[in-house]
Formats: C-alpha cells, structure tokens, sequence
C-alpha cells in the first residue's frame, strides 16, 4: 500500500513531463536560445497544461453545452492566430530556431491540428511563446511567480484566467505526480 495520490483523469503528468515535455525543451536547445530548458520553464509548461486544459481538454471547452472546435486547441489551448504570429513575428527572424521547430512538425495535419495531435509539436510551441515574450520566468519552485508569468504572458491581463487558480492547479494536477 502506497500513499501516492491517485492519477487524475486524463494523461498523467509524470509521463507527459517525462516522455514530451522535458525532452521536447532539451530538442529546442541551443547557442541562440539560452535558458530553453531550464526547470523554470518546464515547470511553467507543467502549469499552463494544468491551467489550460487540465491535462484532459484538447479543445476549448467555451460552456457546457459546446460542440464547436476551438477557439484554442491542444493541452495547451493555443488559438491559430497566436501560432501564427509566432511564425511572423519571431520565427522569421531566427531560422535556426524555427528549422528546430521544423523538425518536430509531421508533414500532416496542419500545424493548426499538430497543436491537438502532435505533443512535442504543441509543446515547442507554448515554450517559443515564453520565450519570445520580454517576460523573466520565474524561479524553479517558485509556483506564485510562474501563475504571474502565465497571466502576464500567456493568458495576458484582459484575460479570464486568474492566477491563483494556476497556483490551485498545479497543486492539485502537477505537484503530486513529480
């Protein structure tokens, strides 16, 4: 008999940290992209799944009774237009960092769906959004400071979310399972 927690419903973060998220930010690594793969950000990506999509939803939930498709997408609900910007507006400008990317795409579905299907895909994604933002990651350990670089950043001020439910989340979702 153990006293572990039991596993939530949905993929288990342990394995989601082990087998997709650790090793997707250590794929993005390199001499143009300090700090990629710091426990900081891996511990932020933890969070942002647990606050998005609660490591279950691969499509935003908008009300109860909704049976559209996006507006966000993937377990770490990003919109098309973000992903895109992304491309424009960053990407562009470092080749080396987006042939990276690249080389965790498949040749389909669209990169739109590769949010939903393709975890590491989807994973690099949501680091290259933190990464490009001005924004200093938290400290490792610091689970308050990471809820603040989530609202600051990822969610941004006008947005719904409310720190102190990623705080609540990652408590809840990520902590007991690492």
């Amino acid at each position: 008999m153990t006293n572990a927690p039991a596993p939530p419903p949905g993929l288990s973060p342990r394995h989601l940290f082990l087998y997709v998220v650790r090793p997707t930010v250590a794929t993005l690594m390199g001499p143009d992209v300090p700090g990629m793969a710091s426990d900081a950000a891996v511990e932020l990506l933890m969070g942002t799944i647990a606050q998005e999509s609660g490591f279950r939803a691969l499509d935003q939930i908008t009300s109860a009774a909704d049976r559209t498709i996006g507006p966000a997408y993937g377990l770490y609900q990003i919109e098309p237009a973000t992903l895109d910007d992304l491309y424009d507006n960053f990407l562009r400008f470092r080749p080396s960092l987006a042939a990276r990317l690249a080389g965790l795409a498949a040749s389909w579905p669209s990169t739109t769906m590769q949010l939903v299907t393709n975890l590491s895909y989807a994973t690099a994604v949501a680091r290259l959004l933190y990464y490009r933002s001005p924004v200093r990651l938290a400290n490792p350990g610091d689970i308050e400071g990471h809820a603040r670089v989530w609202k600051q950043v990822y969610n941004t001020p006008k947005g719904k979310g409310r720190p102190e439910d990623f705080v609540a989340n990652y408590r809840r979702l990520v902590a007991p399972y690492l």
